[in-house]
């Protein structure tokens, strides 16, 4: 999850004639090398009439090689106490994600078709839960170079290579400096803008860049999703064994 929507596409820098690729890579790598990290999270829910609803929670993630695995718990309100949510990131094939649902005391797999749905009701759906590495995607044409309140981004466009994805397109915004995502624009199915998340925060420990906050609206219903992660940590001792469906359970 502290990876959860990190990857850039930003197209060649012709002054230094990078391609869409080598840019994709060089960008990803800001958030890697963390190896595992814990990390408290508050989620705020925000209605069409402004109402809040906020919900605390806990995070860890393993750094893998060819993908990286993630527990989120929902620690309060009530409703959604206990609730769990497991990922398992592939490069080359579909994620594989879990869902605990203590009410009914099972374990629900997350089916690659339904992963277009909301998240806990939130503006985030299950793929974007996921870390999206560079590998995810196919390059559309080259980058521009735009300014967005006085500061220079560079835009970028991919395409989402799961065939069951909810986006036709994504448009990216990275900082022309740091390469650090700044706002990524989601297109529906019918390649019409559908959500808008801005970055708002990023917190640097020990050389790796990770998300401190997350601002996504949603355009089509007029909802609003604030992920924002405190007390975060970075080369613990996790395991593998830590990321098992058996740990849904407990």
């Amino acid at each position: 999850m502290n990876k959860i929507l990190s990857t850039l596409t930003l197209g060649a820098i012709s002054l230094f004639a990078i391609g869409n690729i080598e840019l994709a890579k060089k960008s990803d790598a800001l958030s890697d090398g963390f190896q595992s990290s814990t990390s408290n999270m508050t989620m705020t829910l925000i209605n069409s009439a402004k109402q809040k609803t906020i919900r605390q929670m806990s995070s860890k993630t393993l750094e893998g090689q060819n993908g990286d695995m993630s527990l989120m718990v929902f620690l309060t309100p009530a409703d959604v106490k206990g609730t769990k949510m497991l990922t398992h990131e592939h490069i080359n094939k579909d994620d594989d994600q879990w869902m605990y649902l203590p009410a009914l005391k099972r374990v629900k797999r997350i089916a690659s078709r339904n992963k277009s749905g909301s998240f806990m009701g939130s503006e985030f759906s299950y793929e974007d839960t996921s870390n999206n590495s560079w590998e995810k995607y196919t390059y559309k044409g080259a980058v521009q170079e735009v300014s967005i309140e006085g500061k220079r981004y560079f835009k970028g466009t991919r395409i989402p290579k799961d065939k069951n994805s909810g986006y036709s397109k994504q448009i990216t915004y990275s900082d022309v400096n740091t390469y650090l995502i700044y706002k990524i624009e989601y297109y529906d199915r019918k390649n019409e803008l559908l959500k808008t998340a801005i970055f708002k925060k990023w917190n640097k420990l020990d050389g790796v860049y990770l998300m401190g906050e997350i601002v996504m609206t949603n355009h089509q219903n007029s909802k609003k999703t604030i992920l924002s992660w405190t007390n975060q940590k970075i080369k613990l001792n996790l395991k593998k064994k830590d990321f098992s469906k058996r740990k849904l359970k407990r």
